[in-house]
């Protein structure tokens, strides 16, 4: 379609539905639906454009800012095509610094597909962002099984704005995610969608029992199945996401992988060596990271998992007996 025919208001409408539809068609042919298709649903019915109104692509020198009210046409249909890309798109920076985002699109859809949610479960989101996610989950669970938190208070008045143009109206919350909201609790589900350096135990006493926390930790995704308020324990999942780190209590350099000084650039490139890294918490020397690593046989993240217990949560290889040489987010 022309740039004349997008246009108006009429054709952005038209062009919108047929880059969302586009958008669903790709994700669907990933398969990550198979195992729930009313995901797929959500996707299709909750635009997200109206979450985007503007975002910041890289340009020569810094940013290059998209918006869907430029009086340039061309520009319109760029920004409205870049809407629906399957990609993450920059939607805040400060002083030339990323601190929110709209995630990219398969990357939510595999997250929500691995949450397992279930009709009638509560759902607290950490990290409010555009609020296109919060919209997803409250289509397939309803406004009032979701609540989303931020702690800053331009992110959550944004989302709101958003999330009302959209006609969704989960609870959004200003505050500091690491506390989660206990006078939302208890809750089925908790997705994060800001990366930690460890999972803030206080969460587990706002779950019920059987409650799934699904978080991005270091470079992966750690799903946590939650056994009771002091307890719980699951795996990181093969593959890699990258998410602006959290702020607040949980927030810090930990958040993901640190310095690589005195490692060959080759390993320091290495994805599966970046995420262990990342585990460490930045409090332990590339170096030393790299001879655990390379002497367990280099393995990736699909071979780790994390137990929380007794306020305490370590990694571990393999097994919860696996050996693994520091707590999550701390040095051995």
């Amino acid at each position: 379609m022309g740039a004349e025919r997008a246009g108006g208001a009429g054709g952005l409408a038209v062009l919108a539905e047929q880059a969302r539809a586009g958008l669903v068609r790709g994700i669907a042919a990933t398969g990550v639906w198979a195992g729930d298709p009313g995901w797929r649903a959500a996707f299709e019915q909750v635009p997200r454009h109206l979450f985007v109104p503007y975002y910041f692509v890289g340009a020569p020198g810094g940013y290059e800012r998209l918006w869907g009210e430029d009086p340039d046409p061309v520009r319109r249909e760029r920004w409205l095509r870049g809407a629906y890309a399957d990609q993450p798109l920059a939607t805040r920076l400060r002083d030339g610094e990323l601190v929110s985002s709209s995630s990219q699109p398969s990357l939510m859809a595999k997250m929500l597909v691995d949450l397992d949610v279930r009709e009638g479960h509560r759902v607290l989101e950490i990290g409010a962002g555009t609020g296109y996610n919060a919209a997803l989950l409250a289509h397939r669970l309803g406004d009032d099984a979701v609540t989303t938190v931020d702690l800053d208070p331009e992110i959550t008045e944004s989302a709101r704005a958003h999330l009302a143009a959209a006609g969704y109206r989960p609870v959004v919350v200003t505050g500091d995610g690491a506390r989660g909201c206990a006078e939302r609790a208890p809750f089925d589900r908790i997705v994060v969608t800001c990366a930690l350096r460890g999972v803030p135990v206080g969460w587990l006493g706002q779950c019920r029992v059987g409650a799934r926390i699904l978080a991005p930790v270091s470079t992966g995704l750690l799903v946590l199945d939650v056994r009771d308020a002091g307890v719980a324990q699951g795996r990181f999942l093969a593959s890699p996401a990258y998410f602006v780190a959290v702020r607040g209590e949980g927030g810090g350099a930990g958040a993901c992988a640190g310095a690589v000084g005195g490692v060959p650039l080759g390993v320091a490139r290495d994805d599966s060596f970046r995420f262990v890294l990342g585990l460490s918490g930045g409090r332990v020397a590339a170096r030393e990271v790299l001879a655990w690593w390379e002497g367990v046989g280099r393995p990736g993240r699909e071979r780790f998992g994390v137990t929380v217990r007794g306020g305490r949560e370590w990694v571990w290889l393999d097994d919860p007996g696996g050996a693994c040489p520091w707590d999550l987010g701390g040095g051995g």
